[in-house]
């Protein structure tokens, strides 16, 4: 939830993994980052990690991790921020 002290940013660079075409794809929807405004509304912090998925077609999904990179312009997710996504291949935990 945001506050009054919380401002909107511009953009948010988040990377993504698996570093496949398909989940690249999808997040490069603009559906896809309408759903991310929405599921992520609110304070964000580089570091912070989502588990999140992409749609595959034909109702199957893939799970995706995400992670905040960096952050341009303010404090908090809106209905303006604008994300980037980038690859990140270190193996998983």
């Amino acid at each position: 939830m945001t506050t009054d002290e919380d401002t909107t940013a511009s953009a948010v660079t988040v990377s993504y993994r698996p570093a496949t075409e398909r989940v690249r794809q999808e997040l490069q929807t603009p559906s896809y980052r309408g759903y991310l405004r929405k599921a992520q509304r609110g304070r964000v912090a580089v570091g912070d990690e989502w588990s999140e998925f992409v749609s595959c077609g034909c109702g199957t999904t893939e799970d995706v991790e995400l992670r905040v990179e960096r952050i341009e312009g303010g404090s908090a997710i809106g209905t303006e921020t604008a994300f980037e996504f980038v690859s990140r291949t270190e193996p998983r935990a």
